[in-house]
This record gives C-alpha cells, structure tokens and sequence, in this order.
C-alpha cells in the first residue's frame, strides 16, 4: 500500500551560475566558495589553480567551456606507433613536435592557458597558439610525456583536440585557397585602380591630360587580371547556365561585369572617358568576399556534413588475446572489437554478448534506447549505453548503414520545384526584364540617335546588374547559420533556411521544451531503501527522458546493479528487473496506481514487484520567454505533444 506521508528528501538545484564556463549550475559543486555546475569543470579549476594559472579567469571572465563527461574520449590509441607518426611532424628520442587543431579555442584566455602548458607538465616544453587557425603547436619530450597524455590533457581542462589521421586535407580547403587568392588579387587592384582615378575624382583641368591618358591605362592593366582570373568564375557560370537552359543570379552579374570592363576599355581607348574600372574591381572585390564569408561559415559547420567527424577515429581490435587499438578504416570483416559505454559503433556488426541498450538518434532521430540481443546485428552510428560489449564486424566502414544514411538523396543538395531558391527564381525574372529593357532601349536610340546607342545599352546593363542581391545572400545565409549554430542548432545547409521561412505549423514537446529542468522542486513520497533508490537511479539513468535524468541526479545512493530486461514505453514508463526484483517507474496507470491529483507537478510512481512504493513529485516551472514567444508565433502554434498527455490544439 502506498505511505501518503511527504517524504524525508526534497532537492531544490542551485541558480547558481559557474565559476569555470557561465553556465547555469543544475547542480552545483563548491570549491573555494566558487560555484561549478559539473565535476569537469570543478576540475578543470583545482588544475589551474594548483599550478598558479587562475590568470585564465582575470583575462576573460568565464572564459572556460562546459566539460561534459559524454565528451571525454580515450586517446590510448595515440600510442600507437603506426598512428603516432601520422600526427607528429618531427620525433626523436627527447624532442617531438606536434600540432593540434582546437575548436574550443575563442578568446585570449585560451592563448594565454594553452602557452602556459609547459606549468602543468614539466614534458611539454613549449606551446604556440595559431588563434586564427585555432591550432596549437606542441613541443615535447617523448621520454617524459606520452601524446596520449597531452591530448588527455587538453580534454581535462576542455580544449579537446579534433584529430585527423588523413594527411590529404580536404577538398573544400584548396578550394578556399583559390577563392582567398582571387580576393587578394581583385582587393589589390581595386585600391590601386581606387589611387590612380584619384584625378578625376578632384576634377583635374586640361593640362593634366596626360596624367590622366597615363592613370587610364594603368587602370586598365590592373582590370585585366581581375577580369580573366578574379571575376572569371561569373562567366564560367553564366555560360554553363546558358548550356543547361537554365537562368541563375550569376547571368546578370556577368552580364554587367561585361558591360562595365568593355564599356570603360572602349572610353579609355577612344580618349572619350576615364571607365568605370574602379566599379567593375570594387564589384568583383565584394562579390568575392560575399563568397569567401559563405565558404568560412560552412568550413565551421562543415562537422555536420561528414560522418568521418561522427565516428570514433580508433577502436579495440583483439590481437591473439590482447585488445590493441586500431584505426577504424582499418578494421576488416570477422574482427573482433570492443565498445564502451558512450561509444560510437564504428562499422555494422554482430553482437557476441547476451544484450546491448543502443542510441540510435543519430541515425533514426529516435532516442529511445533499443535493446539488441545477442547474434544480432547492431549498425553503425549507434551509441552503446551501458556495459562494454565485444562485437564482430560484419562491413567495413566504408559500407556501413551510416555511410549509406549520408549518401542519401535527403541529405545532398538536390533542386526540388518546390523548394528552389528565392534568389534564382528572381533572377530568372529579373534577367529577362532586364533584357528587355535593354533591348528596347537600344532599339529606341538606335532610330532615334544611332550615336547613343551602345552608351544607353551598356548603361542599362551597368545600372541593373544585381550585385546587391548577390551580396545580400551569402551575408544573409552566412550569418544566419552562425546565430544558429551559437543557439545550438545545426543546419544540413543553408537552403534550410529558405524551408524554416516557409513552415505555418508549430508543434511543440512539453518537457524540456515549453518546461526546463533548471530550477526543478524534487521530493519523494513514500518509503524506499538506499538499496532500493540506487536501483531506481540505475534504471532511470538508461533513459534519457528529461524526467528520469531529474531523478537520476536527485537521488544520491550509488549501485553497481546490472539492469537486466529495461524497457521503456513512450508515454507510460521504463522498467528493468535488477537483483531479480521487477521494477517500474513512470504514470499511475503503469505501476497500478490511482492518478495523482494534484496537476501542478509531474508525479512519477515507483513500484517494486508490482507493490506501489511511493512517488517522486517535479515541479518544473515553465520558461518565462514562452508567452512572448507564443505571441510572435501567432497562430503558427497548433498543438502540444507529451508523454503524459494527448496531443491537444491551440487556440
């Protein structure tokens, strides 16, 4: 029978904001009288401050980054001889030189902390920070400092290194390298061409012509490398687009480039006017850093377009009877690997221990754990969740079920009718208006006054062409991805953004979406054993429903009890037999129970072979920018989805 007395526990988290990264403390960790909200980042200080680098904090307030312990990898594999020399550029017995590249690096205080290394250990002699790379530079002993242990070290203190074993960089790189030296070129010419028309800027009078004959031509020699190689790839364009029969924005801005460069060589030629030059290199100039910007945003999110980023970079292989680490493309059909707990599973293979609980959110989107048994197949991508497990490897990487997920149609940019792209389908319109008018106008002065002719034609030409709208979308997507991604929110490419303009329904999860679990009030009512709330917390610790990690870290009794049987069903509960007990946990019509009364709370039951032992009440407030946020949706808000409830519209 269920005790209906309040309980002796009740947990209400800290405000508190920490110390080390910012961040709001859901459960606060002291040391010094200074606030963490996690064990890393609490950790992250006791090393700074151990060897006096607490400068780190003076530089820049909350400089620090979130370490969360999901992150932290296993870099025993560096150890390797054969993986060892693809990473390190120079070694020998006492002296090696690394380089490492850092995303989390973003401030001085992460230049001023990384150059300080050499205090922490006495074997890395010395480090150089390349802020705008975001790489370090490591010289250390080998003697005294194994490179396993520095990358580990960077983890610690949240500067985990991304690490690529292909000495190919990619792709895209030498292609922003050519972009970069296109943009050079055209900024060069464009200040001198900008100097040299200084004369007729100041409005010089007849006696200087010949400086001003001698400045034209100078210009025009400086405009000639712009157009071939800096503004070339508009042509390249405009003629593939021409071939194709299809219209881009690129076809009118080659068309006025055009218009522009022969319009200015033939007045400079003629002696009839000094150009426009300084227009055409100033167009190309900014076009190309339109580019360049789009391409740079990109790069940043570039993780998110590669499973390479995703998987692991090296797995236990067992060798006769010892478990060594080995790259993951080297991995072969029948080998025999392990996985730990949080780990990626890097290749499609057979399960050779009883059960696994897998995460495959990243490949389904669903985030429930599934429970694989033994002698079946588990797929790439999946997350192991629990205890270590030995597998057999059934594909090769390369022709794993996430390869395949990422070569699919959805996730390349396919041109789909309904989804084109605002700025082509103006262009399409705006090209043959433009040619219209340009048409007719020549047309008219070709009748009327034969002689101004090509000077209104080209004018026409000059005066339309869309650079403005060409520049506007680069910037505008560009920039747009970035505020996304600093809320957290990754997008597969930027004609996403063009789709979010579009949606006219909105619907929204109740827990940890229009509810947050910063500030919960946790009691529990009834009566449990510390054997007992150990073994909940086991079991609500293999879900990753918001509620059961508020549990997971209210209840403090620690178990080393293997969950055997867990399941969870949406919308009712989890449970999980441990010790030979059968636990469930979830809604009163899961466990048996009459529905609670009280509306204002979320109440999860709790029973022990079948008998109803008590109930953890949540108070979870909701999240104050919710009714403004309401407001400026309008009625785009249409329904409300929750585990407890049915879906129900708005009004």
């Amino acid at each position: 029978m269920l005790i209906q007395q309040a309980t002796s526990e009740k947990q209400i988290l800290s405000e508190s904001e920490c110390h080390h990264c910012g961040q709001p403390c859901e459960e606060t960790f002291w040391l010094n009288d200074k606030p963490f909200c996690c064990y890393g980042c609490k950790t992250v200080f006791e090393i700074l401050s151990t060897n006096n680098l607490c400068e780190y904090y003076i530089l820049d307030k909350n400089a620090g980054s979130k370490i969360h312990a999901s992150e932290i990898e296993v870099f025993s594999y560096l150890d390797e001889n054969t993986i060892c020399k693809k990473i390190i550029s120079f070694d020998s017995p006492t002296f090696a030189k690394v380089d490492f590249f850092i995303p989390a690096i973003h401030c001085v205080s992460c230049i001023w902390l990384l150059e300080n290394l050499h205090k922490i250990d006495a074997g890395i002699l010395q480090s150089e920070v390349n802020f705008a790379k975001k790489h370090v530079t490591l010289n250390f002993d080998p003697a005294k400092i194994k490179l396993s242990a520095i990358a580990a070290l960077l983890n610690s203190i949240g500067y985990t290194p991304q690490i690529n074993l292909t000495k190919s960089g990619p792709v895209s790189s030498v292609t922003n390298q050519s972009l970069l030296i296109k943009l050079v070129v055209a900024g060069f010419c464009f200040g001198n061409i900008m100097l040299f028309s200084f004369p007729e800027y100041l409005g010089i009078d007849q006696s200087d012509q010949l400086l001003s004959r001698v400045f034209s031509w100078l210009n025009v020699a400086l405009a000639i490398p712009v157009f071939f190689y800096s503004g070339f790839d508009y042509f390249r364009s405009a003629s593939k687009s021409f071939k194709q029969k299809q219209i881009n924005i690129d076809v009118p801005i080659a068309a006025g480039l055009l218009a522009l460069f022969l319009r200015s060589c033939y007045d400079i030629i003629t002696a009839t006017g000094p150009g426009y030059l300084d227009s055409f290199t100033g167009l190309v100039f900014f076009l190309l850093i339109g580019r360049w910007f789009q391409n740079k945003t990109y790069e940043s999110l570039a993780f998110d377009r590669d499973f390479t980023s995703y998987f692991p970079l090296a797995i236990h292989k067992l060798d006769n009877t010892e478990w060594k680490p080995i790259i993951i493309y080297d991995l072969q059909i029948a080998d025999q690997i392990r996985v730990r707990n949080m780990e990626i599973i890097p290749a499609d293979s057979t399960l050779l221990d009883d059960q696994a609980y897998i995460d495959y959110s990243f490949v389904s989107g669903e985030s429930k754990p599934v429970l694989v048994r033994q002698s079946e197949t588990v797929y790439a991508g999946g997350r192991l969740i629990g205890s270590p497990v030995r597998l057999v490897v059934e594909k090769k990487t390369s022709q794993s079920q996430l390869t395949s997920l990422w070569n699919n149609d959805i996730f390349k940019k396919v041109a789909e009718s309904k989804y084109q792209k605002i700025i082509d389908m103006a262009a399409r319109r705006f090209t043959w208006i433009v040619m219209g008018i340009a048409l007719t106008t020549a047309i008219y002065w070709q009748l009327v006054q034969p002689k101004e002719m090509w000077l209104t034609l080209t004018s026409v030409l000059m005066v339309a062409c869309p650079c403005a709208l060409a520049l506007a979308a680069p910037f505008t997507y560009g920039n747009m991805l970035r505020v996304f991604g600093k809320h957290k929110l990754y997008l597969k490419n930027a004609d996403v953004i063009e789709r979010l303009a579009t949606i006219d329904s909105v619907v929204f999860d109740k827990t940890g979406t229009v509810t947050h679990g910063k500030t919960p009030e946790i009691t529990f009512t009834g009566k449990l054993s510390d054997t007992a709330f150990a073994a909940v917390k086991s079991i609500t610790s293999c879900s990753t429903h918001p509620l059961s990690s508020l549990i997971t870290k209210f209840i403090k009794q620690q178990s080393s009890a293997v969950v055997i049987d867990f399941k969870e069903i949406p919308g009712k509960g989890i449970l999980g037999i441990i010790d030979e007990h059968l636990f469930k946990i979830g809604s009163a019509d899961f466990v048996g129970m009459l529905k609670n009364r009280d509306q204002d709370v979320s109440t999860i039951y709790v029973s022990i072979d079948e008998d109803v032992k008590g109930y953890f009440s949540i108070r979870i407030s909701v999240r104050q920018s919710l009714d403004t946020m309401l407001q400026r949706l309008g009625n785009k808000c249409r329904a409300l989805l929750s585990g407890t409830m049915k879906a129900t519209g708005s009004k």
